[in-house]
């Protein structure tokens, strides 16, 4: 036991920016495959005009319906866009964010600095959205039922000879609406609940784990009604609909959902959304926080690795 405890040798607060980015382009390619069965059943459930045969009751019903009728693999379709994204985004992401916490003094004293957190994490998804905003579309198109693409590149080259650039930025204002707040919420949270169950600051993946998925699920459920006039932008192309065929920003994607469906639209896909960020988040997390411990102890030549 006392192994263990000399192991989980206090994290630093302020770690090298190759580790950084390193466990950041990890943690962000484990999140996003891991749960895209989850995150293609939110895009369903969020579309305003489905198929008859794309209308779900629930969340076990979609899961159910999609393999039995679909097959399993219909589940990942489109999940290329994501990894190949996920990487550079999220290096970008967590190297962005532990530099402008540091720069806005989130390292500076002990206690909870949520301001300091809160705007590190709205800088760094200004810039990891800007990077992984055509590969969300990308996989939003290939998500929807009745998808005809075969692979990410004739999906991309489809868009673009259709719709133009345009198509894979029309929603970045919508996602950037959504994303800070989501991402001031979730990182402010996280260091919140880090610092009041692990004080010592001790490498602990139970901490990481509980801190990252509450925080992840509240920030989830607030942000959802932002996500569905997302969702709505980004598959503008393959509706059937000519108002949300003809979007062009949040605030007619708002009237429409409320003309449409009501303020229940807002909540459309509120489930998968929290079901999804919830374990992902934890995931993202917890293998940040461990990348990150494993190159720090492996430079300060306290663990060695071997192949």
């Amino acid at each position: 036991m006392s192994e263990i405890e000399h192991d989980y040798e206090a994290l630093p607060e302020n770690s090298s920016l190759t580790a950084n980015l390193i466990a950041g382009a990890l943690a962000g390619i484990g999140e996003h495959a891991i749960m895209y069965p989850v995150d293609s059943v939110k895009t369903r459930m969020q579309i305003l005009n489905p198929t008859p045969q794309a209308v779900y009751t629930g969340v076990a019903n979609a899961f159910s319906r999609i393999s039995s009728t679909e097959g399993v693999r219909t589940l990942w379709r489109g999940v290329n866009s994501v990894v190949l994204g996920a990487g550079p985004a999220h290096a970008l992401y967590f190297g962005t964010y532990e530099f402008c916490k540091d720069l806005f003094g989130g390292n500076a004293t002990k206690g909870h600095h949520p301001f300091a957190t809160g705007a590190a994490g709205a800088c760094a998804t200004i810039a990891s959205d800007a990077l992984m905003n055509p590969f969300d579309v990308v996989k939003q198109r290939m998500q929807v039922h009745g998808s005809t693409y075969r692979s990410v590149a004739e999906c991309a080259r489809t868009v673009y000879t259709r719709e133009g650039l345009i198509a894979f930025y029309v929603s970045y204002p919508t996602t950037l609406t959504m994303t800070i707040p989501f991402q001031m919420f979730q990182f402010s949270s996280y260091e919140y609940f880090r610092k009041v169950l692990n004080p010592k600051g001790q490498y602990d993946p139970k901490t990481h784990v509980i801190a990252g998925g509450l925080a992840g699920a509240m920030a989830a459920a607030a942000t959802t009604p932002l996500d569905v006039a997302k969702t709505l932008l980004q598959t503008r192309g393959n509706a059937t609909d000519p108002h949300v065929r003809n979007c062009r920003g949040l605030l007619e994607a708002f009237r429409i959902i409320y003309d449409q469906n009501g303020l229940k639209g807002f909540f459309r896909g509120l489930r998968p959304r929290v079901l999804s960020h919830m374990p992902s988040t934890a995931i993202c997390w917890s293998v940040y926080e461990y990348i990150k411990w494993l190159i720090s102890s492996h430079d300060r030549n306290k663990i060695p690795i071997t192949t």
